[in-house]
């Protein structure tokens, strides 16, 4: 059983990396001060593309702070309101608003997947800025057939694969949008991902993007 789990683990790593690696997309690169995290965005969620592609023209994202870390979840980021020496009003006067959800079944929230986060809002539209990449877990098929029931979707057996051996968040599925994917760097989100945090998992130590740059 062990050798078969190792098996699978093996074909979906390929799989996934070769996926992950085969676009043409435009890749950007989010440099922090742990190293590198490199992204592709997808065509396919136009409206959170151009909105992130227009951020990082304006530099909004330098210096912003990752301000909650949850491992084995996910890493967020791109408050500006924690970059120091901001107006925090004048930011926020500047972002009032929101992004409609892009939802591609296609694009599930697998390890490394780029999300938008949002706030309880009932279209599920997302936030002006703020964003998250997944690290998550694996995931067993009776607990991934609780998922479906529960959000009442069904999960093509591919994404039960990579859900099963690279892992991910499948309950985030259909209710956030995943607009791009990591195609460079998982070490780096594992490593941002397991460092300790206080309570609000707010990390103990400051981690942040130095810059993001369009490749």
């Amino acid at each position: 059983m062990k050798q078969l789990r190792f098996l699978l683990f093996t074909f979906y790593s390929f799989v996934f990396m070769t996926i992950s690696c085969r676009s043409n997309a435009q890749t950007y690169t989010i440099e922090t001060n742990l190293g590198n995290i490199q992204v592709k965005l997808y065509d396919e969620t136009p409206l959170h593309k151009a909105n992130f592609e227009k951020l990082v023209a304006e530099q909004l994202y330098d210096s912003v702070l990752f301000h909650r870390i949850i491992r084995g979840f996910m890493i967020q980021t791109g408050d500006p309101t924690t970059r120091p020496g901001v107006n925090a009003d004048s930011i926020r006067n500047a972002l009032n608003y929101t992004i409609p959800a892009e939802f591609v079944p296609e694009y599930f929230h697998k390890k490394g997947a780029l999300a938008a986060a949002r706030t309880a809002n009932p279209e599920k539209r997302s936030s002006s800025s703020q964003f998250y990449i997944v690290q998550g877990r694996s995931y067993t098929d009776e607990e991934l057939d609780q998922v479906e029931e529960r959000l009442q979707l069904q999960f093509s057996e591919f994404q039960r694969g990579i859900y099963k051996t690279i892992g991910g968040t499948p309950f985030l599925d259909q209710n956030y949008t995943v607009f791009g994917e990591v195609v460079k760097g998982l070490d780096v989100v594992d490593a941002i991902a397991a460092l300790p945090t206080v309570p609000g998992d707010f990390p103990e130590k400051d981690i942040r993007i130095l810059r993001i740059v369009k490749d």
